[in-house]
């Protein structure tokens, strides 16, 4: 393993923050993997993973069983890492500005796109590499003039050329579930086979430019862009949600970690012996997931957990209004998995209590959550 430790942008003289990067296998080697955990710092199940993903890595590196390269960041974000407000830690927004860590990255295919007319041709195999490079460059070239943004920066310069790219998150109450683009919908089902997800939801642009799809997004539009090249789409990349903010055990960390090695062995990336369990859910539409919304403001009362499935009507929760006692029931439209709610039991009008993975829905605009 070899570490490497990254200066960012420092926001006042006297501060620094880091980010700590580990290598394993063969540097510059392909397949190239990389994986992060806890870009929202408050979803701290990844970095329990993260850490025993780095064991694991490095046992298999001792024995030569890694081919090409992985890079690790256990810790994506020292800046939500260290924000508290009135006690509480705020992982997900910069307090700066509001900005959400996860949203917000280059749009490299715009960067790229002008060149690479005049440098692609009929292999599909040298168009990866000439598209790779040219992410790359541009990638390196990006410019910052805060801390956020320098990390924003910088976790795209080591990933933009991977393989395959892991963003390791938790929702606040959920079971297992992944998103990632639809026209990589196979592999996707892989890796929720694997991780045992409940449910794995598919989107050509779910809206904010979260990190996956800026490595992975950019592969497609140069696709759509160029038909009349063969352009491969050369990055898988994935959010993976790991259960909720609760889920943090020691036995569950290392479950999912020899889960995701599994997922890596079936890629070819490591050389252990591993079979992915059949799957427990099929892909749906991240369009036909379902928000559960609060009309009105009240005390939540669900009917519902995580994992549950549910049909059309079915009952999800009750809206206790704190002032008459009324009770508004809240129903669902479609049916699906019930596949995370909120952790608070006190709504505001229009705060989301509740998703359900389903295929009768089809929204536009931005599918993810702000």
């Amino acid at each position: 393993m070899k570490t490497e430790t990254i200066a960012l942008l420092s926001p006042a003289p006297g501060t620094q923050q880091t980010l700590q990067v580990q290598r394993y296998g063969t540097s510059g080697a392909s397949p190239k993997v990389y994986i992060q955990g806890a870009l929202h710092a408050d979803e701290v199940p990844a970095i329990l993973v993260t850490q025993q993903l780095a064991r694991r890595f490095a046992e298999l590196e001792s024995q030569g069983a890694i081919e090409g390269e992985i890079v690790l960041v256990p810790c994506a974000n020292p800046i939500g890492l260290a924000q508290h407000n009135l006690g509480q830690h705020q992982g997900r927004f910069d307090l700066r500005d509001g900005g959400n860590f996860n949203r917000g990255f280059a749009h490299l295919a715009d960067l790229v796109k002008d060149s690479l007319r005049a440098q692609l041709g009929p292999s599909s195999t040298d168009n990866t590499q000439v598209i790779r490079s040219a992410l790359r460059a541009a990638a390196q070239a990006l410019h910052a003039n805060n801390t956020v943004q320098d990390l924003k920066n910088t976790l795209l310069q080591l990933a933009v050329d991977a393989d395959i790219v892991l963003d390791l998150h938790c929702d606040t109450d959920a079971v297992m579930h992944v998103y990632a683009l639809t026209p990589q919908a196979e592999m996707a089902e892989q890796l929720g086979a694997a991780l045992g997800a409940q449910a794995v939801l598919l989107a050509t642009e779910s809206g904010g430019t979260p990190f996956d799809e800026a490595c992975s997004r950019p592969w497609l539009v140069l696709q759509e862009l160029f038909p009349e090249f063969p352009v491969e789409l050369a990055c898988f990349g994935a959010t993976v949600e790991l259960r909720g903010e609760a889920d943090t055990s020691h036995v569950l960390a290392k479950k999912d970690a020899l889960a995701l090695c599994d997922f890596l062995s079936s890629q070819g990336v490591l050389r252990h012996s591993s079979a992915i369990p059949s799957p427990l859910c099929s892909a749906t539409p991240l369009a036909g997931s379902e928000p559960i919304t609060a009309p009105h403001a009240g005390v939540v009362v669900f009917h519902c957990t995580p994992g549950d499935v549910v049909v059309a009507g079915d009952l999800i929760a009750d809206l206790v209004d704190a002032a008459t006692g009324a009770i508004t029931p809240l129903v669902c439209k479609s049916g699906g998995v019930l596949y995370g709610r909120c952790g608070q039991r006190w709504a505001q009008p229009g705060k989301r209590l509740a998703k359900i993975a389903g295929t009768s829905l089809a929204r536009t605009g931005k599918l993810l959550s702000p």
